[in-house]
């Protein structure tokens, strides 16, 4: 089985995303714009619009018009947009609206002001509609007419895209559609990637995906345990900001989205926190604000595709056993039975992968481990002096000098062999390339007092030691 998420991302150490200007965070001003685009059976829903309101509890009502909810979505476009407007504006701050088709279809006046501000216009689907109980090809449908819709209204095609409201196609049908430099369909990282795989563990071409928020949002206004007022929206805001900002002193520099709704934080007792966190991060320096084409267009100049050399998750049963089958020395078994794990791209990785295959080498049985143990050459014995050692053990042992002995050396080694194997029943095992020849030889002198199981415990985890040392030589860390 295949697991298709992707739970390891950049790891331990993300790269430096080297933000123009040599600048600490990256933030982008994210505008939805809904109105006139929401659930309303004027455009031909089966109820009213539910979602991201004042009124505290919505339901949808099945046939009949909302006026209330119809008129909040409207102070949206009458007022709260240009309200935001004349901040972004005044501020000098590129924004990228997310618009939903038929609502900038619905608002020319509004579209002139973004173009004329050159502000970036995405695509936020056709309606505002929730596809979880989509079928495949009628989403596609959707897509292909919200950026026709689209082009058509603004005058140029979209070249980013959030939906929002997914299925489970949502990202694979963007990324197919062929012509969005970045979509934003996920929340699983402070830093854009590429994803060349489509949730369900099929390959599809490069995608530049620049990932959203749901927590700096205003949208936790109108939800559950969210921002009550304005000094909550501002301060985590500030802290998200400054957070971001400290780890950018240290190399590790983060991009902060920012999600905003024109009916919901274009209300004036909301947007003076907007106002403050904006004044806020222009009184830092090593800030870049940007669009998220702007940062598509960075990121595919500093950081573009490079397909991993292995892929460990991705490979049939023979490639896989054929290349980690040494790994365990002269032991198959563990490649081939790891093989059958619930493998993933967490596992592409030489920690991951060191992980899968440890689990089947300590679920074996003594007699099994044993078995491994026992597989591993003498150090500096008869099979490295007759050049008969697997490829990884002579590298190993010559790592630490063992292959350079002089006789005196070689002597004390064979007899420390030959006594350690008639007390254990397996021969001396260490990771080499963590030693020297001296700490080998200390470590034996000390190891062969120990008891049969406290040795057989200590052999076994240098073995998974070995295999780990053995895995980053060829997969990434």
């Amino acid at each position: 089985m295949r697991y298709p998420r992707d739970m390891r991302g950049y790891g331990r150490n993300a790269p430096d995303p080297k933000w123009p200007g040599g600048a600490h965070v990256a933030v982008q001003f994210v505008v939805n714009y809904e109105e006139g685009g929401e659930n309303n059976i004027l455009h031909g829903d089966a109820a009213s619009e539910a979602f991201l309101s004042e009124v505290v509890g919505a339901a949808p009502w099945p046939g009949k018009r909302h006026w209330n909810m119809e008129s909040i979505y409207e102070y949206g476009a009458r007022a709260g947009f240009w309200r935001l407007h004349r901040m972004f504006t005044e501020a000098q701050i590129p924004v990228t609206v997310y618009g939903v088709a038929t609502a900038l279809a619905r608002s020319p006046d509004q579209v002139a002001a973004m173009k004329q501000a050159g502000w970036e216009i995405a695509s936020h689907g056709l309606r505002w509609i929730d596809y979880r109980d989509h079928d495949e090809e009628t989403e596609r449908a959707d897509l292909l007419e919200a950026v026709r819709l689209h082009t058509e209204v603004v005058g140029e095609r979209p070249r980013g895209m959030y939906l929002g409201r997914t299925s489970v196609w949502s990202v694979r049908l963007s990324a197919s559609e062929g012509g969005f430099d970045w979509i934003s369909d996920t929340y699983d990282d402070d830093l854009p990637y590429w994803l060349d795989h489509d949730g369900h563990g099929n390959q599809i071409s490069p995608q530049l995906v620049i990932p959203y928020t749901l927590d700096a949002n205003d949208m936790r206004f109108a939800t559950a345990q969210g921002f009550n007022s304005g000094d909550q929206f501002f301060t985590y805001l500030k802290d998200s900001f400054d957070t971001l900002y400290e780890e950018g002193k240290q190399g590790r520099g983060g991009m902060m989205s920012v999600g905003l709704h024109c009916r919901l934080i274009g209300r004036p007792g909301r947007a003076a926190a907007l106002k403050r966190f904006i004044d806020y991060v222009k009184s830092h320096d090593k800030v870049w604000l940007p669009t998220r084409g702007q940062i598509a267009e960075h990121w595919r100049a500093e950081h573009s595709y490079r397909p991993a050399a292995l892929r460990p998750s991705r490979m049939n049963r023979e490639e896989f056993v054929s290349r980690f089958c040494g790994i365990f020395e002269h032991s198959a078994w563990i490649a081939e039975r790891a093989f059958e794990l619930e493998l993933g791209p967490a596992h592409d990785s030489a920690g991951g992968l060191h992980n899968a295959l440890a689990r089947i080498f300590r679920s074996a049985s003594e007699d099994e481990r044993l078995g491994v143990l026992r597989a591993h050459p003498d150090l500096a014995g008869k099979l490295a002096l007759a050049k008969r050692l697997t490829p990884e053990s002579t590298n190993e042992q010559a790592s630490a000098g063992l292959d350079a002995l002089t006789d005196e050396e070689r002597s004390t080694f064979t007899e420390l062999n030959t006594a350690y194997v008639e007390k254990f029943g397996f021969p001396f095992i260490i990771a080499v390339k963590d030693n020297t020849k001296a700490s080998i030889l200390a470590a034996f002198q000390t190891r062969i007092n120990n008891s049969r199981e406290t040795e057989f415990a200590t052999a076994c985890k240098q073995v998974e030691r070995i295999a780990e040392i053995r895995l980053r030589d060829v997969l990434p860390a």
